[in-house]
């Protein structure tokens, strides 16, 4: 299934394969997280559902670690989806000739004639 994932993702353009690393990794340590979530939530319900009081103060930090989790999350498809609209802009300049500054602006040199 990761596959399946990757290779729409090189489908049509030349990926690095440094980047597909990375991309896989990023998606790796979210699926963790996200099953790690799971764990949290499945305890949180059930201490909520036990109302014994420790359960219940316990579930203060399950839910602080839940939220942290998602935060993380949230910060790694941002880094992802940046790392990706890097590598698109690095494609299409490489497909133009040009390259980027870190000022945003196309390093193409004019040929003057004459």
């Amino acid at each position: 299934m990761e596959g399946d994932i990757f290779s729409g993702i090189a489908n049509g353009s030349q990926v690095n394969s440094k980047v597909l690393q990375t991309f896989q990794k990023s998606f790796m340590q979210v699926q963790n997280i996200l099953d790690q979530n799971r764990l949290l939530i499945n305890e949180i319900n059930q201490n909520h559902e036990s109302r014994i009081p420790d359960n219940l103060t316990r579930n203060v930090g399950l839910i602080r670690e839940l939220n942290n989790n998602v935060r993380r999350v949230v910060d790694l498809y941002g880094d992802l989806s940046s790392s990706c609209a890097k590598t698109r802009e690095a494609s299409s300049e490489g497909e133009s000739g040009g390259t980027l500054k870190s000022d945003g602006k196309s390093g193409q040199k004019r040929i003057r004639s004459g």
